[in-house]
């Protein structure tokens, strides 16, 4: 079965630094393009960053400079390096991978996980 299992949330203080981890099963990895997706309470879902399978990454404006997307093909996983959050940044993150072209077709999402930024 497609897995895409998420970790790293939890409650941070301003200022602080998380890694999340989203590790994929099921799928063959290395053909999806691989998002992070947040949505605040009260708020749409927003895209927060994305890595194409040649490694091409973007960032939102808001977290340009101190988010990182970046992935391991051999661990089939995608991270998201968080640092000098912000409260704003509070919120549920999502991973996506999307397979678009090819036999395996595939949109795949993980179940979420609560990042808090808080003092």
């Amino acid at each position: 079965q497609v897995q895409l299992v998420e970790s790293g949330g939890g409650l941070v203080q301003p200022g602080g630094s998380l890694r999340l981890s989203c590790a994929t099963s099921g799928i063959g990895f290395p053909f999806y393009a691989m998002f992070w997706y947040r949505q605040a309470p009260g708020k749409q879902r927003e895209l927060v960053a994305g890595i194409e399978i040649d490694g091409r990454a973007n960032h939102a404006e808001s977290v340009k400079g101190r988010f990182i997307i970046s992935r391991d093909n051999s661990k089939g996983t995608v991270y998201l390096q968080m640092n000098s959050l912000k409260p704003e940044d509070t919120a549920v993150y999502y991973c996506h991978a999307v397979n678009k072209v090819g036999l395996e077709r595939g949109d795949y999402w993980g179940q979420g996980t609560q990042v808090t930024v808080s003092s």
